[in-house]
């Protein structure tokens, strides 16, 4: 017996589970995030010279509906919760930095950062209107919660019109802006500065909430999307992971809609109003929901849809009046029928399309081994 037992070859224990191969290091995800931001950053530097001024513009814009869709990203495709009321919240930050930059400019305070602090506090002012709202979304499900921030949507610009002593009505307010500084040189485009400023500000958010989906806390918005009751089983608090992850998709809101606001230098209600809001659903998920490269195509369509409906409406030859009522509701239809093409053509949106031709492509590769 003994012999036999000295026979037997020693027993090596499989490794565990999610362990890396000794030797090897993996780049943490913050250094990871940082490095593919600092690239994007380069790279639009460099774009942005070669760039006229509209498309710069363009390029900024896109940059500030991004902080929105990413943000309804992590609510709706990370949380599942549905919010209509976006716009508002969007509000929310562009007439917080009007109030801001007006006061620091009768304060005689001017300078660069001081437009950096006025961000700061539309990302507070919409992050507490959405705490309010989140913690009344959490006790309610599907139509219910719709119905909450639809009316949030409504009421929001009727207040500013309401009150128009202190928003100035439908006219809205100006947005002070400081000219580039004066070391980029006295002829620096002001286009191109308001690009860097907008990637700069979007490009951090997108760090924060990137790391925000890899944590534990993403982790957590996606147990309580798949179950509920899994989740509250497991230990979680769902009502308090729901008003967490509405506080943060406000803020992206409220980061996006006060770059707005800075770009035009002005903010007016009408310039949020329920259309934007379904607008902004719609373009997550026509770009992927759960996905932050989903939120960058939807952004990008908010922006390209309006100049590919003003192009159609000069080809047509229509009395002035028609053209209004088509420009105003045309990009709607169209917004509608892409989305019902993509859900039929590509549900996971136009990232997941992306993905699904990626791995297809790389299953074709020469050298690739088969499983």
């Amino acid at each position: 017996m003994s012999a036999t037992r000295a026979a037997t070859p020693p027993r090596i224990p499989a490794p565990e589970v999610g362990t890396r191969p000794a030797g090897t290091h993996r780049v943490p995800t913050l250094l990871r995030h940082l490095g593919v931001a600092l690239v994007a950053a380069l790279l639009l530097v460099v774009v942005s010279y070669g760039l006229d001024p509209f498309r710069n513009f363009q390029f900024a814009t896109v940059a500030a509906y991004l902080c929105a869709t990413a943000g309804l990203t992590v609510l709706t495709g990370l949380n599942g919760q549905l919010s209509l009321g976006h716009g508002a919240l969007m509000a929310t930050g562009a007439y917080t930095v009007a109030f801001c930059q007006t006061a620091f400019l009768d304060a005689g305070l001017t300078g660069g950062w001081w437009l950096a602090v006025s961000l700061v506090a539309a990302v507070l002012a919409a992050l507490a209107v959405g705490a309010v709202v989140g913690a009344a979304a959490a006790r309610l499900r599907g139509p219910y919660l719709a119905g909450v921030t639809l009316a949030v949507a409504v009421v929001v610009p009727a207040l500013t019109v309401t009150f128009d002593g202190l928003f100035n009505g439908e006219q809205g307010l100006s947005v002070p802006v400081e000219p580039p500084p004066a070391a980029l040189g006295a002829y620096f485009p002001y286009e191109r500065w308001q690009l860097w400023v907008a990637a700069a500000a979007t490009l951090l958010a997108l760090v924060l909430l990137a790391n925000l989906v890899r944590s534990r806390y993403g982790r957590t918005f996606r147990a309580v999307r798949d179950d509920e009751v899994a989740a509250r089983l497991a230990g979680i608090h769902v009502a308090r992971t729901q008003v967490l992850a509405f506080v943060v998709s406000a803020a992206g809101a409220g980061l996006g809609g006060a770059l707005l606001a800075v770009l035009a230098q002005s903010v007016s209600p009408g310039a949020f109003s329920l259309t934007l809001s379904l607008f902004l659903l719609m373009a997550v998920v026509i770009g992927g929901l759960g996905s932050l490269a989903g939120a960058l195509w939807g952004a990008v369509l908010l922006v390209v849809l309006p100049d590919l409906t003003h192009s159609l409406t000069e080809q047509l030859t229509l009395s002035p009046a028609v053209a209004q009522r088509m420009e105003g509701n045309l990009p709607l239809a169209i917004f509608g029928i892409t989305l019902i093409v993509v859900m039929i053509a590509a549900p996971g949106g136009v990232q997941g399309l992306l993905a699904r031709l990626g791995r297809a492509v790389a299953a074709r590769l020469p050298g690739r081994r088969r499983s």
